[in-house]
């Protein structure tokens, strides 16, 4: 592996969604193969309409993903062949090992309608979704020589989706190691964790890892939440912590991961640039983090894009990156043997 221009010669990612990390020459190819109208007809006026440069918010972000995913939900090539491309590009970028998560409903195409295109080609099940991502996954890992496993989301606003969510990540659990809850944080009431409670309580007699995204554009009460109803491991981003002195002091002597996206909480406008970003707390307390890139194709960025911003405008140093790398190593659903493995890979190359 060539070191990268932030120099942490190799790094461990664990929150980046594969929906979202997605070439958008592939985008443009289904899209004319399978005769679906997409908004733009080259890469650049693509880029143009889903890539993100200055800050939105989390719904207006979310709204991204119905311009392209018509192009690759339900198509079984499409969905092997973005994962597949995933390794490489996560090769590219000096990554050892990588956690993807996605929701296998949204690329079976779930939708409440059923959509021509899909019933066209035979309908998708989220089973076989994860079967192809897996596929696609394996093939990558073989050709570019980047460790990958899957996290399965559950989606906020399709509590229905989550029963068979669980059944997923038990059923492949060779490949996949944990459950997520992903989706708009901002939706107000109790449906942010009512209907996903029970797939959480058989993801913790099941063995299955939890994550959870909670205090990206939430308060601290839902990354409480997280915490104590849903027993997550981990926290998606979990910014809004810091709003809660008592809880982010008790999360830190718990040893939680904090998966912060920097570049993506800029654009999300889950940070406010007059502030100071949570990553700067984490860093001086040395909190347990890592830095992730989230929705790369969105953001139009690769992974050096967080470790320059952190590096360059928040003072993160090499050792720094060497610290989080470790602790997200650490922090990764891997098993024991493989997770010893992994940090021995990292303190050789580390010195």
């Amino acid at each position: 592996f060539s070191l990268s221009p932030s120099s942490a010669p190799l790094q461990v990612e664990l929150h980046v969604h594969l929906d979202g990390a997605i070439k958008p020459e592939t985008i443009l190819y289904y899209g004319k193969k399978r005769g679906i109208s997409l908004p733009a007809e080259t890469v650049e006026e693509l880029l143009n309409i889903i890539g993100m440069d200055k800050p939105h918010s989390l719904p207006g972000f979310l709204a991204k993903f119905d311009y392209y995913m018509p192009a690759i939900a339900g198509c079984r090539e499409a969905i092997k062949r973005i994962a597949y491309e995933f390794v490489q590009m996560k090769a590219k970028e000096g990554v050892v090992y990588v956690e993807v998560r996605y929701s296998p409903h949204l690329l079976a195409n779930s939708k409440v309608k059923p959509i021509p295109w899909n019933q066209a080609e035979g309908d998708l099940t989220p089973d076989e979704v994860v079967v192809l991502v897996a596929q696609g996954l394996q093939e990558g890992e073989r050709d570019f020589g980047v460790k990958v496993r899957t996290i399965l989301c559950c989606m906020r606003h399709q509590p229905d989706w989550s029963p068979e969510v669980v059944e997923l990540c038990k059923k492949y659990r060779q490949n996949v190691v944990a459950i997520d809850l992903a989706g708009d944080e901002t939706i107000e009431g109790s449906s942010l964790f009512e209907g996903h409670l029970k797939a959480y309580e058989e993801a913790v007699m099941s063995g299955i890892h939890r994550t959870v995204h909670a205090g990206e554009a939430g308060s601290a009460e839902v990354v409480r939440e997280a915490v104590d109803r849903l027993k997550t491991e981990r926290l998606g981003h979990g910014y809004h912590t810091l709003e809660d002195e008592a809880l982010y002091s008790r999360l830190r002597q718990e040893n939680m991961h904090f998966e912060v996206c920097p570049w993506s909480s800029y654009l999300t406008g889950a940070w406010k640039p007059d502030t100071e970003h949570a990553v700067i707390r984490f860093k001086n307390d040395k909190a347990n983090y890592s830095l992730n890139t989230d929705d790369p194709l969105i953001f139009k960025s690769t992974l050096d894009t967080d470790y320059q911003m952190t590096k360059q405008g928040m003072g993160f140093t090499e050792e720094e990156f060497k610290r989080l790398n470790i602790n997200a190593a650490k922090s990764s659903f891997l098993p024991k043997d493989e997770k010893e493995e992994l940090l021995d890979l990292l303190y050789k190359a580390y010195g």
